[in-house]
């Protein structure tokens, strides 16, 4: 464990380096696979663009997919980045066993729709086609994950974490894992519990409702360390002791510790199970990001750090998209855009944190440095996402409604209108962002992958 004073994870050699790898070719190709959906996505529900896109069912289908790769198997699977990296080198059979399984169940349920696989339920957290090939691969690719989570919740204990800063953050690691297992005991535990008269999207709707909050705090804490690995990369020096740190990264895995007693109190179908997990998620998600966030942008204006850096870029467009997200939360009544604005604005404060550490971990991984415009990707990504996220606030503040396309959104004001031509501007602004960044990213890894071919097959 490194002494050296900054929150740094390092990089091992060997084994863990190459899981690493793994996981992190996985996660790109998630979002590979998941842009493919993207166009589709936004086009499909653009004022002016929406008349001439009749697939709504295949919109439908989709969101599934493309929530389900750009969502669960981006995150778990950068995760497994973040967890192979600080677990030592143990029970490696296990590790690319893991990784295997994630990986067979991802591409399976990926190309399942064109094999026929139909029938999109569009239940929260985890969408799902009503397919038994879609389901058996998207079960095989959660078995992965939790083998992956086990392996690090045996293997990766923290031991002396408060004698450096690079200890912390293994908390912070250890934590999230800690959540992931909690949301797997969720989501067995409801599927025990539901009753047999469920059916349909009622049912995947019950069954991942607790276990995907849960989830949240493991995306959550993951970025909490992305953030201050990020901030330490950046040259910042952050105005809070050592103790303070480890102790918020404890108190924002805290409230996943009253996830059983929810389940005692309220069975899984049951309207005050639903409330509950969404005031854990109201009030204890912020318990720890509102102090660390506001910490690292007061050192950022403090400080002023030189240069603008790919790592800079993507760690303060984190913070404040996820603080907008975090707002907008509390803004929320009845079903409709406003959710969406919400949780993209979380979800992509993690993507981009994660996208930072990206660009920081591939030429220390053996790629090449990302090119210049890894710089500026983090701005225009994170500046798009902003526009599409107020967007739909904006428009859900006129009730327009979620999960539809078309002429069903109800587009009956100009006001309407307005919030979601800048919603289809912002998300469109946004796909070229995140197209940017998968372009970046190849190319860095591109070089050593042919001399990799050359070598096996010179």
């Amino acid at each position: 464990m490194s002494a050296r004073r900054g929150y740094i994870l390092d990089i091992p050699d060997g084994v863990p380096r190459q899981m690493a790898v793994g996981w992190l070719l996985l996660a790109l190709g998630s979002l590979v696979l998941g842009g493919l959906m993207t166009v589709l996505i936004v086009l499909s529900r653009t004022p002016g663009i929406q008349d001439f896109m009749p697939w709504i069912d295949f919109f439908h289908t989709a969101i599934v997919v493309h929530v389900d790769l750009t969502v669960l198997v981006w995150f778990l699977a950068f995760a497994g980045v973040f967890w192979s990296l600080s677990t030592p080198h143990r029970a490696e059979a296990w590790g690319w066993s893991a990784l295997s399984l994630a990986v067979i169940g991802t591409l399976r349920f990926a190309v399942s729709p064109f094999f026929g696989a139909g029938d999109p339920l569009m239940n929260n957290y985890v969408p799902v086609l009503d397919d038994r090939e879609f389901l058996f691969s998207l079960a095989l690719a959660g078995v992965g994950f939790t083998a992956l989570m086990m392996r690090g919740a045996i293997f990766s204990w923290p031991r002396g974490a408060l004698d450096s800063d690079g200890g912390v953050l293994r908390v912070g690691l250890y934590t999230a894992i800690l959540a992931g297992l909690v949301a797997v005991l969720a989501l067995a535990w409801t599927c025990w519990k539901l009753p047999s008269w469920l059916s349909g999207n009622l049912y995947y709707e019950y069954l991942f409702w607790g276990s995907g909050h849960v989830l949240q705090f493991t995306h959550t804490q993951l970025m909490l360390v992305g953030w201050l690995w990020m901030a330490t990369v950046s040259g910042l020096t952050l105005p809070l002791p050592r103790r303070l740190v480890f102790a918020l990264l404890i108190v924002g895995f805290l409230p996943v510790i009253a996830t059983p007693a929810i389940y005692m109190l309220h069975d899984p179908h049951t309207a005050e199970n639903r409330q509950a997990f969404i005031e854990m998620m109201r009030w204890g998600g912020g318990l720890a990001t509102l102090p660390l966030g506001l910490a690292i942008l007061a050192a950022f204006v403090r400080q002023r750090p030189a240069g603008i850096t790919p790592e800079k870029t993507a760690l303060v467009s984190s913070i404040l998209l996820f603080g907008v997200g975090g707002v907008i939360g509390f803004l929320i009544h009845g079903a409709n855009v406003t959710i969406p604005a919400h949780y993209h604005g979380s979800i992509v404060a993690v993507t981009l944190i994660f996208m930072g550490v990206t660009y920081h971990l591939l030429p220390r991984l053996g790629f090449e440095q990302p090119s210049r415009l890894a710089r500026w990707q983090p701005i225009l990504y994170g500046g798009g996402q902003l526009l599409h996220v107020l967007g739909l606030a904006w428009s859900g503040g006129y009730g327009v409604a979620r999960k539809t396309a078309g002429a069903a959104q109800g587009l009956e004001s100009v006001e309407a209108i307005a919030g979601m031509a800048v919603m289809g501007l912002g998300g469109l602004i946004s796909v070229i962002g995140g197209v940017l960044f998968l372009v970046i990213a190849i190319r860095a890894m591109w070089p050593m992958a042919v001399r990799k071919s050359v070598s096996a097959y010179g």
